[in-house]
């Protein structure tokens, strides 16, 4: 990959056309072309400021920019971009697939205006049956495979997951403990009691008895439902016939779980094994992209996604855009069945392949199962957009109230709410949450462990200063011109006047004193409902008892209460776990557990002997002296 500066017409590539002034449009593309080269590659278009305007890939970079250095002949939004580009960029490749991967990594990374972009990229969870211990446990994982074992999935979502391994619990009685508390128990748990698991850990099942169960269960997850159902059903039979009723009993439990787990699956293709499918619709510059997950024969699940359209891209742009960048951390499935045909099919399905390691068929059925699954799918997204809109038109309405409200100049773009949590000023934490015109915005949440050791326990002015001031400090780092939409139109602090007149003396003092600041405060007897509202110098307000803003506030503030008391209790569970072990070099979890198992507590470990530690299972000699001097400053 080679990154092309030739100038062209004089105009250096980097910069010189970048200014108020800058020509712009297609003439500025046309004194690109004599420089190019037919080969693959990738574009960039950028405004007079040097803003990135656009993202593009080429099988011939030539022939694609020659394409825009025409002034006719484009639709509406590719004639706003052309207007708009001062200069460009360019990057050559060795392969085309190489130019589609390159351009979504650029995509992702600079979120051009017209590009499409998927906002919301989380990986799936998936189904771990561990294959390391004699009697497996069965579990969730999420993020990368890692730890060996056999993995089913993804489904759509974690409860998906939870619901599924909540029957497979009941049916096959496997084990979900950590292997430490496994080998650490000496009589059943609770879910041994409510006939959840079998429990191995203290014999009460024979190896050869849990594998049976183990491989019961892969074989219902690999689809085999109905063998496994049938050998289940001929095992209660036989055991009615044999008076063992408990037995029977147990069995026909495990079948009713089995139909539970199916039941919640909804459809089950008979002829789609694995496959993902994928259904676009748009409607009013909006869109909604439906991904359902198709594994071993069953649905496992739905998600519904709304991607940044590129002001207007056509749907086949659009879902190639969105393919790629979606399946950039996922393992893409066998077959991919579309509702839209996308624009570079060879190339995705070369992508694609060459991310799972064999051959991905990309489809777009017309007649038969799959296009069932596909009108399904389209359905979900439209029904999916049209829910979206209509919550987006309301919240644009509360955003107009909270704004004649407040007396805002215009409705907030981006609003961020406040609170602090502590006990008594331990393990105290600030949390911030940010809400706009589509909603919470969870990818933007930031929590705070404060860190000042010279604030008096409970200073809740103390604390919500430190907050500002690393929050504005770092917003003036990164953005000084305020040119990204990272910054809040309205801060929302969970407060009365004191706290206000705290909070805008630290905003003063930072040199932003152009965002609306507002408390909002419990009224008469802490009620809600009651609330009263101060703004820095005014005098407090409060808003009709019924009124949809006042809810809309108390939402708000509910979720940056909610926000901030979950980050405290992480940090106050962390602290009572922690061993001064967390803070020896070269001690990891996996150590931390050896040492514990063998001394049977941190403070055993500290006082033990050299040669001790060396006997510990995992501990080299080399980290058991580490351990050692740790604990007896610096002694070898």
């Amino acid at each position: 990959m080679t990154q092309d500066t030739t100038t062209a017409d004089g105009y250096e590539e980097d910069g010189a056309r970048q200014g108020a002034d800058a020509p712009t449009g297609h003439r500025v593309i046309q004194t690109y072309l004599k420089s190019l080269r037919q080969g693959p590659g990738v574009y960039r278009m950028l405004d007079p400021q040097g803003a990135v305007l656009y993202v593009g890939k080429a099988r011939s970079l030539r022939k694609r920019v020659s394409s825009y250095a025409k002034p006719t002949g484009h639709s509406p939004r590719i004639s706003r971009m052309i207007a708009a580009t001062a200069s460009m960029m360019f990057l050559s490749t060795e392969t085309e697939t190489e130019a589609l991967l390159l351009e979504q990594n650029l995509i992702k990374q600079l979120k051009p205006r017209y590009n499409v972009l998927l906002r919301d990229d989380k990986s799936f969870p998936n189904i771990l049956v561990d294959d390391t211990h004699a009697f497996p446990q069965i579990e969730k994982h999420r993020g990368m495979k890692s730890k060996k074992g056999r993995y089913f999935g993804p489904f759509a979502s974690a409860g998906a997951v939870n619901r599924t391994l909540n029957q497979l619990q009941k049916a096959f009685l496997l084990r979900n403990c950590s292997d430490s508390v496994f080998e650490s128990r000496t009589r059943p748990c609770l879910l041994h009691q409510i006939k959840r698991c079998s429990a191995p850990c203290v014999g009460r099942i024979s190896e050869t008895d849990y594998a049976r169960d183990v491989e019961d269960a892969v074989r219902f997850l690999e689809g085999k439902t109905t063998k496994v159902q049938a050998e289940l059903a001929g095992e209660m039979q036989a055991a009615s016939e044999a008076m063992e009723f408990e037995r029977a009993a147990a069995l026909r439990d495990r079948i009713r779980a089995l139909t539970a787990v199916q039941s919640t699956q909804g459809i089950n293709p008979e002829g789609v094994s694995e496959a993902d499918v994928v259904a676009l619709h748009q409607a009013e510059g909006q869109a909604c992209v439906q991904v359902f997950f198709i594994r071993a024969n069953q649905n496992w699940g739905n998600r519904a996604y709304f991607p940044r359209t590129g002001s207007g891209a056509e749907p086949g742009e659009l879902l190639e855009a969105f393919l790629v960048q979606f399946y950039s951390n996922k393992t893409p499935p066998r077959q991919l069945l579309l509702s839209h045909p996308v624009d570079n099919t060879d190339l995705l399905e070369d992508a694609l392949a060459a991310k799972l390691g064999r051959k991905v068929e990309v489809l777009v059925p017309q007649r038969g199962e799959k296009a069932v699954l596909v009108e399904g799918a389209s359905r979900n997204a439209r029904e999916a957009l049209a829910r979206k809109m209509a919550e987006s038109a309301s919240q644009a309405k509360l955003l107009a109230g909270l704004a004649d409200a407040f007396d805002l100049d215009a409705p907030p773009e981006r609003i961020e709410v406040y609170d602090n949590s502590h006990i008594q000023g331990t393990n105290a934490v600030g949390g911030m949450i940010v809400a706009g015109p589509e909603g919470f915005l969870k990818s933007s949440y930031r929590k705070f462990n404060i860190r000042s050791q010279e604030l008096t326990p409970g200073d809740d002015f103390g604390m919500m200063r430190e907050v500002l001031e690393r929050r504005f400090a770092r917003l003036l780092k990164e953005d000084p011109d305020r040119e990204s939409d990272a910054w809040p139109d309205l801060l929302l602090i969970d407060g009365g006047a004191g706290q206000i007149s705290a909070v805008a003396g630290v905003m003063r003092e930072m040199g932003v004193d152009d965002i609306a600041v507002v408390g909002v405060a419990k009224g008469t007897d802490r009620n809600a409902g009651k609330e009263e509202f101060y703004k820095p110098g005014g005098r407090p307000f409060a808003l009709p008892h019924r009124d949809p803003v006042l809810y809309f506030v108390q939402r708000l503030r509910d979720e940056a209460h909610r926000f901030a008391i979950g980050a405290h209790r992480a940090k106050r569970a962390k602290a009572v776990g922690a061993t001064p072990l967390d803070d020896v070099p070269g001690v990891g979890p996996t150590r931390k557990r050896a040492l514990l198992s063998h001394f049977g507590s941190a403070k055993a470990v500290a006082r033990a002997g050299l040669a001790d530690l060396k006997a510990v299972d995992g501990i080299s000699d080399q980290l058991a002296e580490s351990i050692y001097g740790f604990f007896h400053d610096g002694a070898s």
